[in-house]
């Protein structure tokens, strides 16, 4: 492992107690499934993969040891099965952060919060304080400076039908169909690592 801090024990068993949680979720996604190519089933997959994948890094990082499980990446998606020429088109982000410095989180929501109000003294209320006052994009742009740290981030393009205003503002998330998905960009640190290794197998060549 590099400076980063050595993964506990405790950690290492939280992790592999979210592999053991994430199996049942998948088991139970693929007993219930509706069709052959059903969202729930494929959302519960990834939350599986996700779940081995750290706990194998931190069971290699504490112990030095590996899984035999391997994490199919990209390549996995199903073949695209929407419109040839979408006359819509949804871009769905997820970026992950740890709260890596909660008392500077705190301290830049009480800066934003409007004369008067108080931004509140707990984690929470100054994540809604920073999220209300800034867009993702410039809270992704400025996390060090608000307390947080990096972690995965994804990108989804994918086709849809047109919707109404206010039409799936109830249930935002549950329209992903990674049939119609157009193209996608993950950032990871596991493929920082992959460069990395890559970079001195040619140093070494």
């Amino acid at each position: 492992m590099s400076d980063a801090a050595q993964p506990t024990v405790a950690e290492v068993r939280a992790a592999v107690e979210a592999v053991k949680a994430a199996l049942d979720r998948h088991l139970a996604a693929v007993e219930h499934r509706t069709g052959e190519d059903d969202p729930a089933v494929y959302q519960a997959f990834e939350a599986l993969a996700s779940a081995a994948e750290a706990y194998d890094e931190l069971l290699y990082d504490t112990y030095d040891e590996v899984t035999p499980f391997e994490v199919p990446l990209g390549d996995t998606l199903p073949e695209y099965n929407g419109p040839e020429e979408p006359e819509a088109i949804s871009v769905l982000i997820r970026r992950d952060y740890t709260v890596g410095d909660p008392e500077r989180l705190v301290q830049q929501a009480e800066r934003v919060a409007d004369a008067g109000q108080e931004a509140g003294t707990d984690v929470a209320a100054a994540i809604g304080a920073l999220f209300g006052e800034y867009e993702p994009d410039e809270i992704a742009e400025r996390h060090k400076e608000f307390g947080l740290e990096e972690g995965d981030s994804t990108v989804w393009v994918t086709a849809v039908e047109a919707a109404e205003p206010g039409e799936w503002l109830a249930t935002p998330f549950e329209q992903a169909d990674p049939r119609h998905l157009i193209c996608r960009f993950d950032v990871s640190a596991v493929f920082d690592d992959e460069s990395d290794a890559l970079g001195e197998e040619r140093d070494q060549a």
